[in-house]
């Protein structure tokens, strides 16, 4: 997924087809903990090349391992990512238009590089919370100690019931006794 600004003037005005795998799960677990492990990603996509830039309609798809934020367990949560990257082949003399909302990168040092965008855009991707399906049907919410976890109906009925000061609980049953 490098190429050369020459290899790349090579395709000019020349559709160029990309459909390869990439292994960048030790980078992504290096660049975030949260990930756990990544299956190979399949990119495909491609290339418009003239003689300023490299225009590039890249699909990705593949697996990510992230931790379930209620139980830790293992959950493989499947990356779809559609993205148009736009390389810079000769800086100088380029003009950028401020209406274009997507990113220019500049080919560094005559290199253009899709391994490090790709990473980027799977750290884009990670969501904030991850669910296994185990804690999504689990009927029993979570509880410890002075804590629980509650539905919005088990907490109405909660508030509706009579509230006694625990400090005055003694006096509520001396009171109760000579009400009797």
């Amino acid at each position: 997924m490098r190429w050369t600004v020459l290899q790349l003037q090579k395709f000019r005005d020349v559709e160029l087809k990309i459909d390869e795998k990439v292994d960048v799960s030790n980078d992504l677990r290096q660049r975030d903990l949260e990930i756990r492990d990544a299956s190979p990603i399949h990119v495909k996509g491609t290339a418009r090349i003239d003689s300023q830039k490299a225009v590039f309609h890249l699909h990705l798809t593949g697996n990510l391992i992230l931790p379930c934020s209620r139980t830790l367990v293992d959950v493989t949560y499947p990356i779809d990512i559609f993205s148009t990257e736009t390389f810079i082949l000769k800086p100088l003399g380029f003009e950028y238009s401020s209406d274009e909302e997507q990113e220019i990168h500049e080919a560094n040092e005559g290199v253009v590089d899709l391994i490090p965008v790709i990473e980027e855009l799977i750290l884009l991707e990670i969501p904030m919370q991850v669910i296994s399906e185990d804690a999504k049907n689990k009927e029993t919410l979570q509880s410890g100690q002075d804590w629980e976890v509650m539905t919005e109906d088990q907490f109405k009925l909660e508030q509706q019931k009579p509230k006694i000061d625990p400090r005055l609980a003694g006096l509520a049953a001396l009171l109760k006794d000579k009400k009797e």
